[in-house]
């Protein structure tokens, strides 16, 4: 697990087509006796799992589903990468809890600035944006945000200067892909109103949150 508070920002150093794979090389400024053989570390919100390490830089396997769902695959040596390893059990969850397994890819429509921040807007199918609600938690290229409008087709959030200048999203331009991960809590909930019985009319009851362990 993650929660969405990017480490570094990585530079792609090589991808290395295989028969059936490809070999990712990541240099980062991430100490590399804090690294190990087997350590998750999620790349743009994607859960990765080292297999090399060195030199300030570490290889991770990709398979060819993973370049095919995820931006991985429209990265090239020199693209920017967000990075952030396995969340620690005795650290504090400052973001929200990620998994690395990213649900959808979506399309930057809008930038522009909104007070302070930078507003970015997002188009995304609607099969995953039933999943993102206002003010709730999402992760964008590995990085925890939080909702603030949700449309028919559109969401957007809006990024403080502290967040723009530590992650590739001060790259970000419309027309650009992010990999999306939702809040798995709202996949859990709707497996939950999914089993309700009928004589419930399909609502969520706090005793059914109980019996499921959420109380």
């Amino acid at each position: 697990m993650f929660t969405g508070l990017i480490e570094d920002v990585g530079t792609v150093r090589e991808l290395r087509h295989g028969a059936s794979s490809v070999q990712l090389s990541v240099a980062t400024a991430i100490p590399m006796e804090e690294i190990a053989l087997g350590d998750s570390i999620a790349v743009n919100g994607i859960c990765l799992t080292v297999i090399r390490f060195g030199s300030g830089m570490f290889v991770a396997d990709v398979s060819p589903e993973t370049l095919g769902c995820t931006n991985l695959g429209a990265v090239s040596p020199g693209s920017e990468v967000n990075l952030e390893r396995a969340l620690q059990l005795s650290a504090r969850l400052g973001g929200h809890l990620v998994s690395g397994h990213v649900d959808d890819v979506a399309t930057v429509v809008e930038r522009r600035r909104d007070g302070n921040a930078i507003r970015f807007t997002f188009r995304l199918q609607a099969d995953t944006l039933r999943y993102v609600v206002p003010k709730g938690s999402i992760t964008i290229d590995g990085i925890s945000l939080t909702v603030n409008e949700v449309t028919e087709e559109t969401f957007s959030v809006a990024i403080i200067p502290h967040s723009l200048e530590q992650t590739t999203l001060r790259n970000l331009q419309v027309g650009g892909r992010v990999n999306i991960e939702t809040d798995i809590i709202a996949r859990y909930v709707e497996k939950l109103l999914g089993q309700a019985p009928a004589a419930q009319g399909g609502s969520l009851t706090l005793e059914q949150l109980a019996r499921n362990g959420f109380m």
